[in-house]
């Protein structure tokens, strides 16, 4: 189908006023613009209980704010942010957050793992694994089931849930990945198609891997690109959602393939006319409203166990 119209309007309006010359922009810059994005994308919802918490990183304790939709204890997700490991915080992040916690009926624990250039690759990849394990742990600090733990993130957050999944396995109930970056060499043919133009651009995100990897690590590095992991066949459960317009979205097709066939299951839905990002821009693009509530409560529902995973490598399209 063609582009979401409000998308389109949306893609249009930032391309008039977006950096033309990325190799230039300061991270400070990257984060400004970022914030200011999601400043425009509308009001977050009202939940009962919002606070700060604190979960172990690598180095030392990290900043994290715990969602709860009731205060009935229940099922729980451990989250990381996008923002092209450069960008991003418990802000830009906290309508989705708030949107998942009710949707999906589960807490959520918001982190904020070390940003690059100030903390390189693997700093983020440590501090995901970290966190995870520590709520996991304190689960019941949290008013979290230790048997309903998931993990998730979106775009470079969801580099990181991957990796905490692969590192955690068995201990999660599964991952939740919106739009991940799963490979750091531009191979597909959506990277190729969408390149330019269609909110995230190749130059934002050979810069924003400059700042996160440099000094050119290898690609097929499987804590940089996840895509190439050898050995998934003890990954959790996984659900994964990639938009029809988005520069990432063929890596993510390919890493459910990938998982099914390691006999792992999993549920891949792409969103039809829908662009980077667009579970976070549901105030400026009104048709991803339904695209949210859809993937929060299937999260729900994979969580409560109402929704069987099936055999084994599925691979089942939501």
């Amino acid at each position: 189908m063609p582009i979401d119209p409000q998308a389109a309007r949306l893609m249009a309006m930032l391309g008039a006023s977006r950096p033309t010359d990325w190799p230039s922009v300061s991270a400070v810059e990257r984060r400004a613009g970022f914030a200011a994005l999601m400043r425009m994308a509308g009001a977050p919802p009202a939940l009962p209980s919002v606070r700060p918490v604190a979960v172990a990183g690598a180095e030392g304790p990290l900043e994290a704010r715990l969602y709860a939709p009731s205060r009935d204890p229940g099922p729980g997700l451990v989250y990381f942010h996008g923002g092209g490991f450069v960008a991003g915080d418990l802000d830009t992040h906290d309508a989705l957050c708030r949107s998942l916690a009710l949707g999906a009926g589960c807490r959520v624990v918001s982190v904020a793992y070390r940003l690059a250039p100030e903390h390189p690759f693997p700093a983020a990849v440590d501090d995901a694994e970290a966190a995870t394990a520590d709520v996991i742990a304190r689960a019941a600090a949290f008013d979290i089931d230790p048997a309903r733990v998931a993990v998730g993130g979106d775009s470079a957050g969801g580099t990181l849930a991957t990796l905490a999944a692969g590192a955690l396995g068995p201990r999660l109930a599964l991952q939740l990945l919106l739009c991940p970056v799963l490979d750091a060499a531009p191979a597909t043919a959506s990277r190729r198609s969408f390149a330019r133009g269609h909110l995230l651009d190749a130059a934002m995100m050979a810069r924003d891997l400059a700042d996160y990897a440099p000094g050119a690590p290898d690609p097929a590095d499987p804590r940089l690109s996840p895509l190439h992991r050898p050995g998934l066949a003890a990954m959790p459960r996984a659900l994964i959602h990639t938009a029809e317009f988005d520069p990432l979205r063929d890596e993510g097709a390919l890493y459910a393939e990938r998982l099914a066939a390691a006999g792992v299951a999993v549920e891949h839905r792409c969103h039809p006319g829908m662009i980077h990002h667009f579970y976070g821009l549901t105030g400026l693009v009104p048709a991803a409203r339904a695209a949210l509530g859809a993937i929060a409560a299937g999260l729900g529902a994979a969580l409560a166990g109402s929704d069987a995973p099936g055999r084994p490598g599925a691979g089942a399209a939501l």
